[in-house]
């Protein structure tokens, strides 16, 4: 029987044959191609260009169909033609291939290659490494194109599953002296971070081919290691290998991240002088260097020179001016922008993160919103992170929900910035469901616990945390312990303070830095320890800062001792010669002592040196919008209103047994003035207006800039109860939860 007849029948016995025998059958003549050069021999060379000019699997169907009714499909040129355009067309089919390759009795490499080829293409690695292994129990012999083919379409996870292994295969069947192979190896270990080992197969290549060359320096790029990147440049000059331009943009992004303008310079002086076609995403990589080392002139430059600018080279120029400090500049790039999407949208949303301007980021974000430009995840994290500096809970809670509905990557920051946000919320509750429901947790998370547990008093809870941070084998750092003395701080715990202090450094290696002595001062200071506390500060290892000494400072306050507020403060003023704030608080020490010569000295200093008072500023959220208010504040639509809501508030309170609490005015003026003064103070502004603009037994959440006054403290304990509202103020140091009357912190601040 001949050859091809054989071949027929047996590709008609197949159930998967007799499916394509199925489909051919079912096609009608007239949606056939006529193959006006097909001859019905068998053993005439087919028109390959008939597979060559196809452009869709339709077309591919067709001819197919026809070669199988002239009796010529088994032909092998035919099969290679068929798998080539299904592996490797944008319009070829993968399942159709394997439909084909099953129908070939003894398929050669060539043919095994192009279907590992063709998975690799379509991003399925899995599948060409199962190809691999099936072809190996067939007895084919990989050649030198196969391991390529396998290793170019890994993905990082299947690099890490299964590239060594296949590494020990090249090395078995003798390819690994193969320029390609190494290449393909070289590839594979970078983009799955082993980067040394992708470095010792670089280092046994003939180190000619400039391809390796690159994907070394992005795979030192990708690893964060941007010095290596730097040196590999340096090194690959040294050998003589010419650079490209992906070369030149790797080494760009590099300069960038180590701000080496030196070589950045010779960069650009090298693509100057024409050794490389100039083009955007180099002129991109130029920009991004130049904004990256401060030279927003030169990077400006380019710029404005550019016949051809993309999104890329718009959100690069914002990003320089937002690092250089200029964030007007910035804005004004930005509403020039011809199109932005999220990424440009947050570099100017964290460009007021990084000036405070909170306010304005919630603003932009909405005008985001309202262009239906979807925020990412690091997006999500920048409003966060505004919310909590706000205390705007309802939009970081309005963020949370958007987030799970459309299915925004809620990764492990998105995670910690919730909890960051619901904990400076004053919101302890959903800050422990965030925690609760995360499948993964790092340092920071349980950082973020125990600080947020300590700054809302609940000292108790940041220890458990930390006790089950260390029982699940995390290891504490320097800002853990300053969440843990804090958490002892607000609570009074002396002596547990003072172990955690010795074993940051015995247990874990931790040395205190100025912080951690600060927490020690504040610690003892407001347990009355004032004279231990100015023995810490005299014998740390450093220099104490301007916070150390505020804080000496603010224990005297509380505890009445003049003469070491005098001593904190005198330590304060050299450091900040205008510090209003030591001079008012200093001043409210004499006034409560009765120390009246001594405070007309002080306000005469700062008349003297022009030193004025930082005013008072109280931030609450209402209905999603954050209003703001200072110490006599009248500038808000409402005002009329609130300080109508306010005589009320003062009138309820008095028949409760109010007594205002002028200890902390300057003594020489009238008591009613004294009265006037405290009642115009911002945060009782913000309850009036929480009480007027929301429903009853809703919570009122206030932020302020300053330490809550002893008469505002009062206040807000008689309206938690009076008014049977939970009142959240969240000052600066602390927050002060004030329900039915009493405040969480115990009168302890």
């Amino acid at each position: 029987m001949p050859l091809s007849i054989l071949r027929k029948t047996h590709f008609l016995r197949s159930p998967l044959k007799k499916k394509m025998a199925t489909i051919v059958a079912s096609m009608s003549p007239t949606h056939i191609s006529p193959l006006t050069h097909l001859h019905s021999s068998p053993e005439t060379n087919p028109p390959l260009s008939l597979f060559e000019n196809c452009n869709s699997m339709d077309q591919l169907k067709q001819t197919h169909s026809q070669i199988i009714q002239k009796g010529i499909a088994s032909e092998p040129i035919l099969h290679s033609k068929i798998i080539a355009f299904c592996c490797t067309s944008k319009a070829g089919c993968m399942n159709y291939a394997r439909y084909v390759f099953d129908t070939i009795p003894e398929p050669n490499v060539y043919i095994w290659n192009t279907m590992i080829k063709g998975y690799t293409r379509i991003n399925c690695p899995n599948y060409a490494v199962s190809f691999y292994k099936e072809m190996l129990e067939k007895n084919i012999k990989p050649d030198t194109y196969t391991f390529p083919f396998l290793l170019k379409g890994y993905t990082s996870d299947a690099a890490l599953q299964c590239g060594k292994l296949v590494h020990a295969h090249v090395c078995k069947f003798g390819f690994d002296s193969d320029l390609f192979v190494q290449r393909a190896l070289v590839c594979m270990y970078s983009l799955c971070g082993q980067i040394d080992i992708a470095c010792g197969v670089f280092d046994m290549s003939s180190k000619t081919d400039v391809v390796s060359w690159n994907v070394m320096i992005s795979g030192y790029n990708r690893s964060k290691r941007f010095d290596e990147s730097r040196k590999f440049f340096d090194a690959m000059g040294r050998k003589g290998v010419l650079p490209t331009s992906v070369t030149l943009v790797s080494v760009l992004s590099a300069c960038s991240k180590l701000k080496d303008l030196e070589t950045g310079k010779r960069v650009h002086l090298y693509i100057m002088n024409g050794n490389v076609d100039p083009s955007l995403i180099l002129e991109n990589a130029l920009i991004d260097m130049y904004a990256a080392c401060g030279a927003m002139d030169v990077a400006l430059g380019i710029f404005e020179s550019m016949t051809k600018r993309d999104l890329i080279s718009w959100t690069v120029i914002v990003k320089g001016f937002v690092n250089s400090g200029q964030i007007d500049v910035a804005r004004k790039y930005f509403d020039q922008m011809p199109e932005r999407d999220s990424v440009s949208w947050t570099a100017m949303i964290d460009g007021y993160l990084r000036f405070n301007n909170f306010k304005e980021v919630l603003i932009l974000f909405r005008e985001m919103q309202t262009e239906k430009v979807n925020p990412d995840e690091f997006t999500m994290v920048s409003i966060l992170t505004a919310c909590a500096q706000l205390g705007a809970l309802q939009v970081g809670e309005w963020v949370e929900t958007y987030i799970d509905k459309n299915q925004v990557k809620n990764d492990i920051y998105v995670a910690n910035a919730l909890i960051d946000m619901y904990f400076k919320c004053g919101n302890t509750e959903k800050a422990v469901r965030v925690f609760e429901k995360m499948a993964c947790r790092d340092k920071f998370t349980w950082t973020a616990m125990i600080v947020g547990f300590a700054i809302n008093g609940q000292g108790k809870e940041a220890l458990d945390i930390l006790s089950d941070m260390l029982r699940a084998s995390i290891s504490p750092d320097d800002v853990t312990y300053i969440g843990v003395l804090c958490a002892c701080t607000h609570n009074g715990m002396v002596n547990e303070g003072r172990n955690f202090f010795s074993s940051m450094t015995l247990d874990h290696g931790i040395e205190p830095s100025v912080a951690h002595y600060g927490c020690m001062v504040d610690l003892l200071g407001r347990a009355g320890h004032v004279t231990e506390a100015l023995e810490v500060i005299k014998k740390m290892p450093m220099e104490p800062n301007s916070i150390v000494w505020g804080t000496l400072l603010g224990a005297c306050r509380v505890h009445k001792n003049v003469e070491m507020a005098e001593i904190a403060a005198k330590e304060l003023l050299q450091l900040e010669p205008n510090n209003g704030a030591v001079c008012v608080l200093l001043c409210n020490i004499y006034a409560v002592c009765n120390k009246l010569e001594n405070l007309r000295e002080v306000r005469h200093m700062m008349m003297e040196r022009g030193i004025k008072k930082t005013p008072g500023c109280s931030l609450i959220e209402m209905n999603g919008i954050v209003h703001e208010f200072v110490a006599g504040d009248q500038s808000h639509p409402q005002s009329e209103e609130i300080y109508s809501k306010l005589e009320e508030i003062m009138e309820d309170l008095k028949f409760a047994g109010y007594l205002c609490n002028t200890s902390e005015l300057s003594l020489d003026i009238g008591e009613e003035e004294k009265e006037n003064a405290l009642n115009r103070h911002s945060e009782k502004l913000a309850i009036a207006f929480g009480l007027i603009s929301s429903e009853p037994r809703v919570t009122i959440r206030i932020v302020k800039n300053l330490r809550i006054c002893v008469d505002c403290h009062h206040v807000a304990k008689l309206v938690s109860r009076i008014y049977d509202r939970e009142v959240i103020v969240r000052d600066r140091t602390r927050f002060h939860h004030f329900r039915s009357g009493s405040c969480s912190c115990k009168d302890y601040w």
